[in-house]
């Protein structure tokens, strides 16, 4: 006689041969045939936008010019929040404000501060990047520009607290066991840069001082991702410990064309978790935007820089 359980264990063992897939692609990255780790290679790029606007400048009145003004607010240079409920006839007015913030924009990144947006500065714009702010959100409108020439530290100079020299690592659940080696390695090399800190991966992801994982769009950490092109990873300053990558980007080992190499964005991020910003030195590791099938390495500046905040 068949057992009376055997139909709702089939029904459940089917339904979860189904949700599973489903789970796991819109949850975690998957190895394609080539060695990468793509999920979504055809998505636009969602910096794409800003090619329509180069050439754009003071006194004008854009379509567009919004959403450049919360690409500039997003990573630091404009005090810009749209409010999607409420049009402001305004809010495609390319202003002084918005002139001074691009102004900004292009000295960080040693552009000629035209204020106009030019094809330097889209091209530059457009670049797949970190998605950690550049710097401080101005509070005021701010005509002048400032400089740093090298290393920077976040606002308030967050760090590990004094005596915290040994800080463990953790990978989320799934995490492809083939990109642990190049993060392990990353963090091999800030010890030996800082000679402040060592690293050990921790026993369980729950008691990690550092949790690294993958993740897409939005995954509850308030800074959802945007897809392929775009921010490639984020991490938090001390003592937080998130670093995640966005899985919708195609992620290898090493120099590969249309790819990024994991090691090079674990270098940048941990340094985000020891208490780095953005670096204005292009050759620095904490330098903001990456280019696809290269890899880099710390430099003299990232660390100075890293001895410097920590007094090493």
């Amino acid at each position: 006689m068949p057992s009376k359980l055997f139909f709702p264990f089939s029904c459940i063992f089917v339904l979860f041969l189904f949700v599973l897939p489903v789970y796991s692609h819109f949850q975690y990255p998957r190895l394609q045939p080539n060695g990468l780790l793509n999920n979504s290679t055809t998505s636009k790029s969602p910096f794409g936008f800003l090619k329509n606007l180069q050439g754009c400048h003071k006194g004008e009145k854009v379509k567009g010019i919004r959403d450049l003004k919360l690409y500039l607010s997003r990573f630091g240079y404009l005090n810009y929040q749209n409010n999607p409920n409420v049009t402001n006839p305004k809010e495609d007015n390319f202003d002084e404000e918005l002139e001074a913030a691009i102004k900004s924009y292009q000295v960080h990144y040693h552009l000629n501060a035209t204020g106009t947006l030019d094809a330097p500065t889209v091209s530059k714009m457009v670049m797949p990047r970190c998605g950690f702010p550049d710097k401080e959100t101005p509070q005021h409108s701010n005509k002048s520009l400032h400089t740093v020439s090298h290393y920077q530290f976040f606002p308030g100079r967050p760090k590990w607290p004094a005596g915290k020299r040994h800080l463990t690592y953790a990978f989320g659940s799934r995490f492809p066991t083939r990109f642990m080696p190049p993060v392990t390695q990353a963090f091999r090399k800030w010890a030996t840069a800082s000679q402040y800190f060592t690293f050990s991966r921790a026993t369980t992801y729950q008691s990690a001082d550092l949790k690294i994982s993958f993740a897409r769009q939005d995954h509850g950490d308030g800074f959802p991702f945007d897809g392929t092109g775009g921010v490639l990873a984020h991490a938090f300053t001390p003592t937080d410990g998130r670093f995640h990558y966005d899985a919708d980007e195609s992620w290898v080992v090493g120099a590969v064309p249309n790819a990024y190499d994991i090691e090079t964005l674990a270098l940048h991020e941990i340094g985000h978790l020891l208490g780095l910003d953005h670096s204005q030195y292009e050759s620095a590791i904490m330098w903001g935007s990456f280019m696809a099938g290269v890899t880099k390495g710390l430099s003299s500046d990232d660390i100075e820089g890293i001895r410097a905040l920590y007094g090493s």
